[in-house]
């Protein structure tokens, strides 16, 4: 069987792969999970939100046609064991390789939105499904509340960085860089709206039923 060299866009997955799961491992282990408990919980990080974006576009997931995905997952199994004590120490280890993830996933899901011949409304959308996804997935698995649903700026970063990738498309800037500039603009979103506190408004309820 002949080698074949992967695709840029497939490096940014399984790059995106091993980030999110290393967000999702590295949170088990800090609810004390055990090994196959954590690495479950890597790998619906890793391969929810493609999941769930390959089903609505009536296509078979990534994942079961590639082993690399269940690769990734155990690097990432493996990374967090030998390195665990430091990456615990790094209280912003879980918010980076996030991030990281959130960005790639969201390229991904927009690149494979368009090469299917959707338009660019749906591919944002199926965009922000590959990058947030994952994480509330991970998040209802630990027993916490998905960061989709708090103030935080997560799934509007995924339609942000959609946005620049579709400007560069239409500028007709090469594939890769508008990939390029896709990925950094949610990546630089979500860590500049953490950093400035730049949160959405919340909804607010009725004062009658606060209490």
């Amino acid at each position: 069987m002949d080698f074949v060299m992967p695709s840029f866009v497939q490096i940014l997955d399984f790059i995106g792969t091993f980030a999110f799961a290393i967000s999702g491992i590295r949170l088990a282990s800090a609810k004390r999970f055990d090994w196959f408990g954590a690495y479950v919980v890597g790998f619906a990080t890793a391969i929810g939100g493609g999941t769930i974006r390959d089903v609505l576009l009536d296509v078979t997931p990534a994942w079961m046609l590639d082993p690399m995905y269940l690769i990734c997952t155990a690097f990432a199994m493996f990374f967090v064991i030998l390195f665990g004590k430091y990456l615990i120490k790094l209280n912003n280890t879980f918010f980076l390789f996030d991030s990281i993830g959130l960005a790639l996933f969201t390229v991904v899901g927009f690149g494979k939105s368009l090469a299917l011949g959707y338009p660019c409304w749906i591919a944002i959308i199926m965009g922000s499904i590959t990058g947030a996804a994952g994480g509330v997935i991970r998040d209802v698995f630990i027993n916490e509340i998905p960061l989709i649903f708090r103030k935080e700026i997560y799934a509007m970063a995924c339609v942000v960085g959609g946005l620049v990738y579709w400007l560069c498309l239409k500028m007709e800037f090469d594939s890769y860089i508008a990939q390029i500039a896709g990925g950094i603009t949610v990546f630089l979103t979500r860590i500049l709206a953490v950093k400035y506190q730049i949160t959405l408004p919340v909804l607010k309820g009725d004062p009658a039923n606060e209490n």
